[in-house]
């Protein structure tokens, strides 16, 4: 049994047999299910299949691990308040047979991940992704954790400017210091914290491939509160250039927001494109397409 590609340094072993050695520990009664191991170009989690109806996510990282207990609590509270099925938990596991770390269960959701540059996404899937967004900042924030990605630009500077400073091999370092620049000049958020999903990226949204509507959306590893400009970078992510204008008056911000949102999405994508160079393709591709659409 041949144990999926590993993406990160001391990333642990993780295959088929450690998955039902686990189950068969925690949860006995579905231990008879058969597992298999998801195709996926996730960077986070390893996810297999169990059975039709669930699907077990194993942490590739000590920081996905440190999101388990996070995830399964706060899901339960945010997914009947939000317009679109969000992973549901069926419970969580404990670390065993080598693996260090504590691992999940949730329902699996069905869907399609969106055709990214096809120029096939209605404009009904902006507006629902912005619905998405608006509902998930309705959501009350009472005891909610602070989002990494929901703070000011300004502590990712000197790490952005480096990451271009390397890539200069694939994109224009003036006009992304440009860019990045004018996102740190922005006034900032001057609102409440409002939850924030912080990594609305095309692995991370789900279409129904009947109707091309929004049909779900994953992974909240990066869930928290803050400032909202971070899920802009959808806007550029995930959809086709002739649907941002819908997406930004349906979602509605002032320029500052906007403003911000294209810096976050510079930061995270040249930290992809920087880390993911020889490790990952399509998070490589996604990078510099998101980057090529910024400086565009």
């Amino acid at each position: 049994m041949t144990s999926p590609r590993k993406l990160h340094d001391d990333e642990p072993d993780i295959d088929q047999a450690l998955v039902e050695a686990l189950l068969a520990d925690r949860f006995p009664d579905r231990a008879g299910l058969p597992v298999r191991h998801v195709a996926s170009d996730g960077t986070s989690n390893m996810l297999f299949r169990l059975g039709d109806d669930l699907v077990v996510r194993m942490p590739r990282t000590p920081g996905a691990a440190a999101d388990v207990a996070g995830e399964q609590h706060w899901m339960r509270r945010l997914g009947p308040e939000l317009p679109v099925p969000v992973p549901t938990p069926v419970g969580e596991g404990a670390p065993g047979h080598g693996y260090p770390w504590p691992w999940a269960v949730y329902r699996w959701i069905p869907g399609t991940l969106p055709a990214v540059g096809a120029e096939s996404q209605p404009e009904a899937f902006a507006r629902d992704v912005a619905g998405f967004v608006r509902a998930l900042r309705r959501v009350d924030t009472t005891g909610a954790p602070a989002a990494d990605r929901g703070k000011p630009l300004a502590p990712r500077d000197a790490s952005t400017r480096n990451a271009v400073a390397r890539l200069g091999d694939v994109l224009d370092p003036k006009a992304a210091i440009a860019l990045w620049e004018a996102a740190l000049a922005a006034p900032g958020w001057a609102g409440p914290d409002v939850w924030v999903h912080g990594d609305l990226e095309p692995g991370n949204l789900l279409v129904d491939p009947d109707t091309g509507r929004l049909a779900a959306v994953l992974d909240f590893a990066c869930m928290g509160v803050g400032d909202p400009a971070v899920d802009l970078i959808v806007a550029w992510y995930v959809l086709d250039d002739r649907l941002r204008d819908t997406f930004r008056e349906a979602v509605g911000c002032d320029e500052a927001t906007w403003t911000r949102g294209r810096g976050w999405a510079l930061t995270i994508a040249v930290h992809e494109l920087d880390y993911y160079r020889d490790r990952n393709a399509f998070m490589y591709e996604t990078a510099a397409r998101v980057v090529g659409r910024l400086l565009g």
